[in-house]
């Protein structure tokens, strides 16, 4: 591109989205930090700037309409387009979480954030993908959203989950959904598998890093124009659904 590359990461002040945003900033793009919480995001902003990342703050709250729709604005009047959106604010519920205990309004909130937020802050950045080159959408799954793997005898997934691994799930099954609507436009549209990452997510019980979980979210945000749309994908490739 002619111009400097506009990214949103969601869930940007730590972990696997942090390292999404150091990642593509290092590229020489500018990222915009997507997240709630005022002083996380207004730090992880310092930090970036300090490591010579072009970062900008996104007041971001994907469960909110008001929030979604004052950082689309945001991005409108600071660059007039968006050309990469990652979709990475997720919460993880309880886990394990057996279906027979688990609430309604638990799996609500889980998926609040995991599934509706993903279509608020994607409809609402729509209309500046489409006046990108090269746009693409990113959104964070799992491989615990794969009904393959989670059907496949001798594949441990790490339990049962009686909400978190349904959204995930529903969020496989939208992302095909946006890349059929998508099909004949220039947007491509991916999920990405992190992997096993600790974070706060799963209490830092994970055997991978932020960094590491951050690659496969780069690899599809930075696809080329001949490369796919409308799949899920981890560092070793396909992933099936």
């Amino acid at each position: 591109m002619s111009e400097q590359t506009i990214a949103l990461v969601t869930g940007a002040n730590k972990g696997i989205g942090y390292e999404i945003a150091a990642g593509l900033g290092a590229l020489g793009w500018s990222v915009g930090i997507g997240a709630r919480d005022h002083q996380r995001r207004e730090d992880a902003v310092a930090k970036l700037r300090a490591d010579d990342v072009d970062a900008f703050a996104v007041s971001l709250d994907v469960t909110d309409d008001a929030s979604v729709a004052a950082a689309a604005a945001l991005l409108e009047e600071r660059a007039g387009r968006l050309d990469v959106l990652v979709n990475n604010a997720g919460i993880a519920g309880a886990w394990p979480e057996e279906p027979s205990t688990v609430t309604p309004a638990s799996i609500r909130a889980v998926v609040e954030t995991n599934v509706i937020g993903v279509v608020r802050v994607t409809n609402a950045m729509l209309p500046l993908l489409r006046r990108s080159e090269r746009p693409r959408i990113v959104n964070q799954s799992s491989h615990v959203a794969s009904l393959t793997l989670q059907t496949t005898p001798g594949v441990d997934l790490g339990g049962i989950s009686g909400a978190y691994s349904p959204s995930k799930t529903f969020l496989n099954a939208i992302t095909i959904q946006y890349a059929k609507e998508l099909s004949d436009t220039n947007i491509k549209i991916n999920n990405a598998c992190p992997g096993y990452v600790a974070t706060d997510l799963n209490g830092f019980h994970g055997t991978s890093t932020p960094a590491d979980g951050a690659r496969i979210a780069i690899r599809l945000a930075t696809l080329p124009d001949d490369g796919p749309t409308g799949g899920m994908f981890d560092d070793a490739g396909h992933v099936p659904w």
